[in-house]
């Protein structure tokens, strides 16, 4: 209860007790009409009545405040998940190697850039389907050959490494090897599109070494692209020197 409350009670309890002070004091000045008998003793006059002092007013029970649940630190709050760079620090970047021939089986295609990871699947489809039909179980990884470039698109070898010899191979389709010999290893994670970034990046790395290239290079898939949602691909990229 607020200091106002409280002062407007204490007001109107003292307004009766001034109204009653005012009345007796007007009967002792009036002298009585009719003297009284001597034997007749005066009746005394009344108490005066105490005022009352109202008892304080029970408070209404507070009413508890809304609480607001506390906002958890920056530091405390789960951080949005980063997309996974292209190139990751650890993983091999310009890694000298050298790489083995291997028996492949290969397809010779055609691409443009605004299709091309679509085409290399359809070609890497239809290796898996002939193997598949023949009985010939793949000894390795998926491997994509560029034999050349331009600004539209590119040819190239879709390879898959195999033990046993294919038999009834389709025009498209050969029996070869797969590159081999001095190369620098890269590692690309991430969807194909994103290739761009880390070809960008190893030619840098070319340029900074001082190193030369051969017209080819080459992409093996680590990961199984027909069966590996795009943006999970792991693929080492290789570069052939001369």
């Amino acid at each position: 209860m607020n200091r106002s409350c409280l002062l407007r009670l204490a007001t109107a309890a003292l307004i009766p007790a001034a109204a009653l002070s005012m009345n007796f004091a007007a009967l002792a000045q009036s002298p009585p009409a009719t003297p009284p008998a001597a034997s007749t003793p005066a009746t005394p006059a009344p108490a005066p009545v105490a005022p009352v002092t109202p008892s304080p007013a029970t408070p209404a029970p507070a009413t508890p405040a809304p609480v607001t649940p506390a906002t958890p630190p920056a530091a405390a709050q789960a951080p949005a998940t980063p997309a996974a760079p292209s190139v990751q620090t650890a993983d091999p970047f310009g890694e000298e190697i050298t790489l083995a021939p291997k028996q492949v089986l290969s397809f010779n295609g055609k691409a443009n850039w605004d299709s091309a990871f679509e085409t290399l699947m359809d070609s890497f489809k239809q290796l898996t389907a002939l193997l598949d039909k023949q009985g010939i179980k793949s000894s390795g990884n998926s491997m994509i050959v560029y034999t050349s470039t331009d600004d539209t698109g590119f040819t190239f070898l879709a390879e898959i490494p195999v033990d046993q010899e294919p038999k009834s191979l389709p025009k498209a389709m050969s029996l070869g090897k797969s590159p081999d010999g001095k190369a620098l290893k890269f590692v690309h994670r991430g969807s194909y599109d994103n290739m761009d970034n880390t070809y960008e990046a190893i030619t840098n790395h070319l340029d900074d070494k001082k190193l030369e290239a051969k017209d080819t290079f080459i992409e093996e898939y680590i990961t199984d692209p027909l069966k590996t949602a795009e943006d999970k691909l792991v693929i080492n990229v290789y570069v052939p020197l001369k």
